[in-house]
């Protein structure tokens, strides 16, 4: 499944205290058919922007008050998951790195090229897509998992950690046959179609509640 954005609903936010940079930015996103909104600084975008509709944030990382780097920190933790594009104009590695690591998908060095700026936010655009789709597909499967029984969660985790059946049996005190017949019931509830499948459906329920434990976890009855 593939979530695709009306790209009148995608929206670039722009935060940078610079009017010039804004207005600029502002023009080259809407030449491309972009809409795009601006602000003078990060605590005016918490205040008036929509940060779970579709689209990125491209952000200067000095602003007064709040810099870009704690907008980023602030706006994770509330759990807004709006790509990120830093935009700074001074060559500060260690501010790349941290701001990479946390996360942005992007670092660009001012004075601004048009079509860097463009290749990053359509890049944190396109990401923003696979995410939502990844995270709609992940909530639907959580809904299915929910449908499982008590060993068919257990027997499903401990297929996940690559146990065979008769290991599982062993594991839980039941007999091969009926390890495969929970196993069996719990693959068609979830509409796995082999082992793999079954792998990338806990990663996706992982993404959706972003939780790294595995989802599929044995509860001892």
């Amino acid at each position: 499944m593939e979530a695709q954005f009306i790209l009148s609903e995608v929206i670039v936010h722009i935060v940078d205290d610079d009017e010039g940079v804004r207005e600029a930015l502002e023009d080259l996103f809407l030449s491309v058919g972009l809409q795009a909104r601006t602000y003078a600084t990060a605590l005016e975008f918490l205040d008036q922007a929509d940060p779970v509709s579709p689209g990125c944030l491209l952000c200067d990382v000095r602003l007064p008050q709040l810099g870009g780097l704690e907008l980023q920190v602030r706006l994770s933790a509330h759990g807004f998951l709006l790509p990120v594009v830093f935009m700074s104009g001074y060559a500060d590695i260690p501010m790349a790195v941290r701001g990479l690591k946390a996360g942005a998908k992007d670092f660009l060095l001012k004075p601004l090229r048009d079509q860097e700026v463009l290749d990053a936010a359509n890049a944190a655009i396109e990401f923003d897509n696979l995410a939502r789709s990844a995270a709609l597909e992940g909530g639907q499967v959580r809904l299915k998992f929910a449908t499982l029984t008590c060993r068919e969660k257990q027997v499903a985790s401990l297929v996940l950690s690559g146990r065979k059946n008769r290991e599982i049996a062993d594991a839980l005190s039941l007999s091969e046959i009926t390890v495969k017949i929970h196993r069996s019931n719990a693959m068609h509830k979830l509409g796995a179609h082999n082992v793999q499948h079954l792998v990338r459906m806990d990663r996706l329920i992982n993404f959706a509640i972003s939780n790294t434990t595995p989802h599929f976890q044995v509860h001892q009855a």
